[in-house]
């Protein structure tokens, strides 16, 4: 009797805000033979609870997420699930969001304008344990090397500053959010909340939410487009 050899496939969540993308993806992927979408999520925070659950082996994260933007999502993906690879796919091309979420342990960047054969290839790529890039990535982390190597220092040691649930609340309060809105999402007290208020201020030595917001965008934690209705 012949035996039959069953193909372990490559299982992927994918972590996309817009839901025509995340089905095209979905679509897109479901011809791969050797690759499994085993989940979806609308937000950064359902992306890190989804990868905690399902334990994918890779993790293909938008950067512009509601409620825990993708930096925030791939750090605490890549400290409670380090088995997990992420790969990055977002329409940002900016180099300050490259070299974050290379610090962070993204395994891989891809721009949403590369052409999508690449995705999948992309996957493979960091499931062995390699990195991958989009051309245009590739070609600026390759032309800005020492300037980026001396940048993602500067970075890591900012990023330091902040614990991950500070980061968290720092976000919702750019976003907008009341005290009672953020403990309600985070699920800590009021009183909690405006401690985490006063002590990031302490921190980043700002005095009120407006240069709470303004840190939030220049760090990438949330996106301009997004704030400059707020500010």
């Amino acid at each position: 009797m012949k035996r039959v050899t069953t193909m372990k496939r490559i299982t992927v969540l994918l972590a996309e805000d817009h839901e025509i993308v995340r089905e095209g993806l979905q679509k897109l992927l479901k011809a791969e033979r050797d690759i499994q979408v085993v989940g979806a999520a609308a937000t950064g925070r359902q992306a890190v609870a989804l990868t905690k659950k399902l334990c994918p082996a890779v993790v293909v994260m938008d950067i512009a997420m509601p409620l825990l933007n993708g930096l925030e999502a791939t750090r605490q993906i890549r400290q409670a699930v380090p088995a997990t690879k992420v790969l990055i796919l977002s329409a940002h091309s900016d180099e300050a969001y490259v070299e974050q979420v290379m610090a962070l342990g993204a395994a891989g960047y891809l721009i949403k304008q590369t052409s999508t054969r690449f995705l999948s290839e992309a996957i493979r790529a960091v499931h062995k344990g390699d990195t991958f890039f989009s051309s245009s990535i590739a070609k600026q982390l390759h032309t800005h090397y020492h300037k980026a190597s001396d940048r993602v220092g500067l970075v890591k040691k900012k990023g330091d500053r902040l614990t991950s649930r500070e980061a968290e609340v720092l976000q919702f309060i750019a976003e907008g959010q009341a005290n009672k809105q953020v403990a309600a999402e985070v699920g800590i007290s009021v009183k909690t909340v405006e401690k985490h208020r006063q002590r990031l201020m302490e921190k980043l030595n700002l005095h009120d939410t407006a240069g709470l917001t303004r840190y939030a965008i220049a760090a990438g934690i949330i996106e301009n487009s997004v704030q400059l209705t707020m500010v």
